[in-house]
């Protein structure tokens, strides 16, 4: 963000010998290598998209197991009263540095960087503009980071500062404007009885970028263009300024024309590939006047990377792409039921299943998606079953496309092929982890999010774990024996607790997950079923279900549901009313941690 100066300083110091018992508590193994690989500089992740081992910027935040088991730090975080984007513990080595740059993307036009030294000494020093300063122990600071800055740890021992991203508000703003005309310091001590949450950012990128947005990051971008002083120069700064006016008048009206419909992404895309090859061609010699970065590299940066994030680019589309090249028909409105394992999906989706408007892959579809290795827990970028957009390529997208088109089935469990009308109707409980991954692929998909009562939720996984039938994953790098059911971020935390907390923590982990990345998506395209209410009333249900997801209740599903349905082929012991009391002491004691989880599925209604 720019600022009017260099650097402020927060009128307010906190308990550094708190600070650095839990820094030294999570372990030299929780620290990661720069995303860059800048050498000297480790990073432990507190506030990321997913909660998840990322270093993403954009998406839906979420504090990571370090955080969770931090409660100091979450106070800190917390006593600025704003909303947190990524954030991060940075560790720079004895005599290492940050080499100097400026932050020209997207995420930095509109927040600041909040930095607490947590472990430094005198020799630490952090250039930005033409000033230097040192940043003391248990400090708060901000800088200006559109000027050009760098660090440079001239000591022999390391440096690990506590590192945050926000917008801030009108509070947070006031509080660093008082600062400056104060000596007064707010002191901040550890409260081993306070257990506080931090705010973190639950908006993600709109699928096509406002006018208005657009307006603003391109008028700003012009206000801080300059050029060198020559006439060749000086005439290609008009014609540039003149080109960002003219994309700013067409996009309005391409807006105007489609909103974010799907049936305009191309146009956007064909709009700004334009803008991209315009501004390569006029941009020598231009260049931003506080930072000298050159004008292309910061219009790719705050504008054209975001301005059609996930599925709205039409290049970043890969299942539109993919169809089209192979001929195929293209797979209309796939139906995904979501829900946390043995929530009763296995019976929702037999019943879906009895008609003959959808067809299925016959059942759960592991392989779908981890005959993919690269998709696998353990290959590169991927530590649990949660998949982003991001995972998406077109490579994988052909590849998945190819083993739906493949593997196809009706009502009769009989194979058929791909059609123009096909519906399909897909169930794995994996996929509570995977909402994004699947929107890029189907930006039209439906999703069904079934949730169950956290007793017999938790009774049933615990099981499932006993019985041995539902193991995943033999030999994982980090938890002792095989794992059963679907593994979420943070599963290694999980090693030697006992099986309800392993329990617990799926049951909340997908729930959870599932119902912040289903939150990102239109109305339209999601609802909720609550489990308990379908088994007592399934044709009232299906009847909503059907309604909703735009298909009849024709002949065979009407005749399913006018009788006792079926058990699922997945059922491990017969139901019967508060089955799960018989792990009732396994159980009651981990619900008040739980509640919020279930209180928001409450509140589904």
């Amino acid at each position: 963000m720019r600022l009017a100066r260099p650097f402020y300083r927060l009128p307010v110091r906190f308990d550094i010998a708190a600070l650095q018992r839990e820094v030294l508590a999570l372990g030299s193994k929780s620290w990661i290598d720069h995303p860059n690989g800048i050498h000297g500089n480790s990073a432990i992740r507190l506030i990321t998209a997913g909660g998840g081992e990322n270093d993403d910027v954009d998406g839906v935040m979420h504090g990571t197991p370090h955080l969770r088991k931090s409660p100091y730090l979450r106070q800190v975080l917390a006593s600025l009263g704003v909303v947190w984007s990524r954030s991060r513990l940075m560790r720079l080595g004895p005599h290492a540095d940050v080499p100097e740059h400026a932050d020209i993307n997207y995420h930095w036009y509109y927040r600041v960087r909040v930095h607490i030294p947590i472990v430094t000494q005198p020799g630490v020093l952090f250039h930005c503009g033409d000033e230097t300063v040192h940043m003391a122990a248990g400090e708060a600071w901000i800088f200006d980071n559109w000027r050009r800055h760098s660090v440079v740890n001239t000591s022999d021992q390391e440096r690990i500062h506590l590192v945050a991203d926000t917008a801030g508000n009108s509070t947070f703003w006031q509080f660093i404007a008082n600062g400056q005309n104060s000596g007064d310091l707010h002191g901040h001590r550890f409260d081993a009885a306070q257990d506080v949450q931090p705010m973190t950012e639950q908006s993600a990128l709109a699928l096509v970028m406002a006018p208005a947005e657009v307006d603003l990051l391109l008028l700003d971008l012009r206000a801080e263009l300059t050029a060198d002083e020559n006439p060749e120069t000086l005439h290609r700064l008009a014609q540039y300024a003149a080109l960002l006016d003219a994309f700013r008048r067409d996009w309005r009206q391409l807006y105007a024309l489609y909103g974010e419909s799907g049936i305009g992404w191309s146009h956007y895309a064909d709009l700004r590939k334009q803008l991209r090859h315009a501004s390569k061609a006029l941009a020598d010699g231009l260049f931003m006047r506080t930072n000298h970065i050159g004008a292309h590299q910061v219009l790719e940066g705050r504008l054209l990377r975001v301005i059609l994030p996930a599925v709205a680019d039409a290049s970043a589309a890969p299942y539109r792409s993919a169809l089209i090249r192979k001929g195929r028909p293209t797979l209309q409105r796939p139906v995904f039921i979501i829900a946390a394992p043995r929530s009763g999906s296995t019976l929702l989706f037999e019943t879906l299943a009895s008609s003959d408007s959808l067809v299925t892959l016959g059942g759960e579809a592991h392989w779908l998606v981890e005959d993919i290795e690269a998709l696998r827990p353990g290959a590169a970028g991927v530590e649990s079953n949660r998949l982003e957009a991001s995972h998406m390529t077109e490579q994988r997208a052909e590849n998945i496309l190819d083993s739906i088109a493949g593997h196809l089935r009706n009502a009769d469990d009989a194979p058929v092929s791909l059609r123009a009308d096909s519906r399909l109707l897909e169930k794995t409980p994996k996929n509570a982890l995977r909402v994004p991954f699947f929107d890029r692929l189907f930006p039209d998909a439906i999703f069904v999010f079934l949730w169950r009562d956290p007793r017999e939720n938790l009774s049933s996984i615990i099981e499932a774990w006993r019985s041995g039938r539902w193991k995943t994953y033999n030999g994982l790098d980090g938890f002792d024996g095989p794992w059963s059911l679907l593994l979420p971020p943070g599963w290694r935390e999980m090693n030697g607790r006992p099986l309800q907390e392993i329990a617990a923590f799926q049951w909340s982990a997908a729930n959870t997950i599932a119902l912040d990345d289903l939150a990102q998506l239109a109305p339209e395209r999601w609802m909720s079923v609550r489990h308990a209410e379908f088994v007592a009333d399934p044709a009232a249900h299906i009847s909503r279900i059907c309604r909703f997801i735009g298909v009849e209740v024709d002949a065979r599903l009407r005749c399913r549901v006018s009788q006792p349905l079926p058990l699922s082929r997945f059922t491990q012991t017969p139901p019967e009313a508060n089955k799960w009391r018989r792990n009732a002491t396994l159980i009651e004691p981990l619900l008040p941690a739980l509640g919020g989880v279930w209180r928001r599925l409450q509140a589904l209604g």
